[in-house]
């Protein structure tokens, strides 16, 4: 096993070279970054030409939107798996190994499935004429495809990386496309208003093929209309406000009620708002009933109960009590913040130490707003991620500040050290708790405590064996003052 876990990083490092292959684009107004995105979805197309068209005849459902789709996503595939169906997924990003954004039936892909496929990819890659303009995201989707070819899905559903309209997953042609939520977040590339994020979002619906949305937004619904008419595609919206009723929580999952037909649905991941995400899950798999799929009732009772994301709402093991939860734009965290008198219930006096990371391009001043009621402390650091910019835990520090927080603010830029710290604040014996929150990145680096990343490679699990899993952040935290 070593060697296979050996074989699998250096397989992502050949990936992750991609990334610094690639120029750093000059132009950066929202024009050129589209006509660059149209390029490499171009791009795209001719090099899955050349691998002789991988996945192209699995059916596929697309699934994106700001906040949802990827526990939509998670909810659909178990669903899927449990009806019977070798169900291949894509997720993005992954929280702490590549592993992560590729699943069948609920199992990551094995190190030496990656390593073989990254092999051939490559391989084909050095052969193809424009190989020197491939980039990582690219290679990525080509890469899924594959994946979804060799385990011979019987069905692959795709969540979009960011936005939709210019997003290299859709370059597919899915049977079914679900656009769950918007809201604003990417704003750099998507627009500052939800009218412009809204097309971006409307733009994988396709000619002839039907579209499912439960965007509340008005003005969102709109676009979103006009863009399926133009392209000659069905359009069905559901109102989840009307059709969602009596959300509780249980402590490990959400339970709510159907309206529309008076079934009682439980998801295996906390949140009010994964009622909203289950019962998007549950209108799929009857649009895809509908088409012939056999997916009976207690196939989407099963795969509703076992869905779950590493991440989200995540109560780790042992003690003192923390949770993860990747919430990573204003829409998000005013979610969790709603959340958390359930999920992390207070005694007068209890303490609750806030670890946040953001990304650089991130607006997380509301984001700041929503959580400062429930923060007794905040320690600001800065995500460690591979290609992407982080927030200095300084300028996050101030961003705080300047939000009008008037807790206690540490700086702490390393993850690792600021769970130390966290830890350190915590009393023994009380219900004080820590929540690390604002990035999935951050999210990832601190989870790393608990389940390191080679474990999660040997077991093919977000949840390597239960053995593994460390139990105590204070003995972490003893030895920072």
């Amino acid at each position: 096993m070593p060697d296979q876990i050996a074989g699998f990083h250096d397989a992502v490092n050949r990936l992750d070279a991609l990334i610094t292959a690639t120029p750093t684009a000059t132009d950066s107004s929202r024009s050129a970054v589209q006509q660059r995105a149209l390029q490499r979805m171009n791009r795209l197309r001719a090099f899955l030409d050349f691998l002789g068209s991988p996945a192209a005849g699995i059916p596929k459902v697309h699934i994106g939107g700001t906040s949802g789709k990827g526990s939509t996503t998670t909810a659909l595939a178990a669903i899927l798996a449990e009806a019977g169906y070798r169900t291949g997924v894509h997720t993005s990003p992954y929280l702490q190994v590549a592993s992560e954004k590729l699943q069948v039936n609920g199992e990551l892909i094995e190190a030496e499935r990656f390593v073989r496929l990254v092999d051939h990819l490559l391989d084909r890659l050095n052969a193809f004429p424009d190989a020197q303009h491939i980039t990582y995201g690219e290679a990525w989707i080509a890469l899924v495809m594959l994946f979804l070819e060799d385990i011979r899905a019987d069905i692959g559903v795709i969540e979009v990386g960011a936005g939709g309209r210019f997003d290299l997953t859709n370059i597919i042609d899915p049977e079914l496309a679900i656009i769950t939520s918007v809201g604003i977040d990417h704003t750099a590339t998507l627009g500052d208003t939800i009218e412009a994020i809204a097309w971006h979002k409307a733009g994988i619906a396709k000619p002839d093929r039907t579209t499912l949305s439960t965007v509340s937004d008005p003005v969102a619904g709109r676009v979103i209309r006009e863009e399926a008419t133009s392209v000659g595609g069905q359009l069905l919206e559901v109102d989840l406000d009307r059709v969602i009723a009596d959300v509780q929580l249980t402590g490990t999952g959400t339970t709510w009620r159907d309206t529309s037909t008076g079934d009682d649905w439980t998801i295996g991941m906390a949140g009010r708002f994964q009622a909203r995400n289950g019962q998007t899950a549950v209108a799929a798999a009857r649009l895809l009933a509908d088409r012939g799929w056999s997916i009976p009732k207690d196939a989407i009772d099963r795969g509703l109960r076992i869905a779950r994301i590493p991440g989200r709402a995540e109560t780790m093991p042992g003690r003192p009590w923390t949770m993860l939860d990747g919430a990573h734009n204003a829409q998000k965290v005013a979610a969790l913040a709603a959340d958390l008198p359930d999920l992390l219930p207070r005694t007068a006096g209890s303490r609750r130490i806030v670890i946040l990371g953001a990304l650089q391009a991130k607006h997380v001043e509301e984001s700041i707003a929503s959580l400062e009621p429930h923060a007794t402390t905040i320690i600001a650091t800065s995500p460690q991620v591979f290609g992407k910019e982080s927030k200095a835990a300084a300028e996050l520090a101030n961003a705080v500040r300047a939000a009008g927080y008037t807790g206690d603010v540490i700086e702490e830029p390393d993850p690792a050290n600021a769970l130390k710290r966290a830890g350190s604040l915590v009393r023994p014996g009380l219900d004080d708790a820590i929540l690390v929150t604002g990035s999935l990145y951050l999210v990832g680096n601190i989870r790393e405590f608990w389940y390191p990343a080679d474990l999660i490679v040997a077991h093919h699990s977000s949840w390597p064996a239960s053995e593994t899993a460390h139990g105590d952040t204070r003995e972490v935290g003893a030895s920072v003052p």
